[in-house]
């Protein structure tokens, strides 16, 4: 509880804003650092092996769980845990001025993906490393649901129910622990029996599902059915099929956890056309979409990342079809990670992160515009061109592969400088004449703020 009565309201609510603004900062700009070096720079680096060598086996396996951990845990946890922190109900009610559960979170996060890219890269001490990295992860999205149960328990808001799009970041965030159990649980088997740290095929295939359809997925579908139908003019979400549609994400996730991996492509196929549907992101929109302050393409790349979501479930079938094939399951795995979710952050961020961080606007634009053209250039040749080449189809499909990887790393690259020239505008809570805000979410300005915690 907040009993300091010393400072005016105004001040308080600035003082307050700030600090928390200052968290949502360091955890977006780790997020950006983990995907732009761990991430994406050593996933260009083991696409320029495997084309010289033709061969898939050339890249370490511990080199590439190292990139897919720093991804989708590095990158989307820290900007999720981050926005998830910021946005929890009633935080500055539950919360002291320090923040301090919110920089323990960062801190052992942070720390564990880490320890994790350290163990896999340079394999120093491994046996100690993975183990730890895994635990300091576990205990970090633990300590954040202790923080979104308490931001909810305050009297009154614990008997409203939640709105279906809380439902489906609530699921995210629970797959998120799921995931890191998972891992945790093979971390440890790989310590006492395995030879490296490179998690076997088998069961890296369980988790990788686990970590991308039950973690950012959910979220993402959440997110977009609470901003969307206002930032893009849509027709209301049909909620009831919604519902099924989470139902079925869930059944699918538990498919794949129980190794029925054919039967759980369906399941997350049939999710993603009800979900999409659900979404009547593909209908004729009732109102023009809001465009102020992004690129106009804003409401079309919206809808490729929808696409991309399709195309990568469809090819998550084709690779439960075959087996034995090679190629078309990397292939689906990128058209998600990179299609589907970069695209959409690539194109929300820039519309939401000015406000979230009460910054005036966007740094710039264009610079908007080329970051998604780029990734999803890249994309497109990376998907067909893994296909084909690791098919061994074609062998000029080897030489598409690199370029793709380059492609897509100068999106990340403009993305980032986007992002970090956004940071670096004026701070309108300094002048307090916060007004940044946008329908659908927090805004904040001093107005809001202007209470007391009692």
């Amino acid at each position: 509880m907040i009993t300091d009565k010393t400072m005016p309201a105004n001040q308080d609510s600035l003082a307050r804003e700030q600090k928390l603004v200052h968290l949502l900062m360091t955890f977006l700009s780790t997020g950006l650092f983990f995907m732009v070096l761990p991430g994406t720079f050593l996933g260009v680096w083991n696409l320029f092996s495997i084309s010289a060598a033709q061969s898939q086996e050339s890249a370490q396996a511990t080199w590439i769980q190292a990139h897919g951990h720093a991804q989708i845990f590095g990158w989307i946890g820290c900007f999720i845990l981050g926005i998830g922190f910021y946005a929890i109900p009633n935080l500055r009610r539950v919360a002291v001025w320090s923040y301090w559960e919110g920089w323990l979170i960062w801190s052992l996060w942070s720390t564990g993906v880490g320890l994790r890219w350290i163990a896999n890269v340079y394999l120093w001490q491994w046996r100690m490393l993975l183990p730890l990295s895994a635990v300091l992860e576990i205990a970090a999205v633990v300590i954040f649901l202790i923080c979104s149960m308490r931001g909810h328990q305050l009297k009154g808001s614990a008997k409203r129910r939640p709105e279906i799009w809380a439902i489906f970041v609530i699921a995210g965030t629970l797959g998120l622990l799921a995931a890191t159990f998972a891992n945790a649980h093979e971390s440890f088997m790989q310590t006492i029996k395995g030879a490296t740290p490179a998690i076997p095929n088998h069961y890296n295939s369980i988790l990788l599902t686990l970590s991308i359809w039950a973690f950012p997925v959910p979220i993402a579908w959440g997110f977009t059915a609470h901003w969307m139908p206002v930032l893009l003019g849509l027709r209301p979400s049909k909620e009831k099929l919604m519902v099924i549609a989470l139902a079925a994400l869930i059944a699918g996730n538990i498919a794949a956890l129980f190794q029925a991996m054919a039967a759980s492509s369906f399941i997350l196929l049939t999710s993603a056309i009800l979900m999409i549907v659900a979404l009547r992101i593909f209908e004729k929109p009732d109102k023009p979409a809001k465009v102020q302050g992004v690129h106009r393409s804003f409401p079309t790349f919206m809808r490729i990342a929808y696409i991309w979501l399709l195309i990568a479930a469809l090819l998550l079938v084709w690779a439960a079809l075959e087996p034995g094939s090679t190629g078309i399951g990397g292939a689906g795995r990128h058209g998600i990670t990179v299609g589907f979710l970069m695209t959409m952050v690539f194109t929300v961020a820039p519309r939401m992160i000015p406000a979230f961080l009460a910054r005036k606007k966007l740094f710039s634009q264009k610079l908007m515009l080329l970051a998604l053209l780029s990734t999803n250039m890249g994309c497109v040749m990376r998907v067909c061109s893994e296909i084909i080449a690791y098919q061994h189809s074609a062998s000029w499909a080897w030489l598409i592969l690199p370029l793709s990887a380059t492609l897509e790393l100068l999106g990340v690259v403009l993305f980032t400088i986007n992002m970090i020239g956004t940071f670096r505008q004026p701070h309108l809570l300094d002048s307090g004449s916060a007004k940044a805000g946008m329908p659908g979410c927090r805004n904040p300005s001093v107005k809001q703020y202007d209470r007391r915690a009692d």
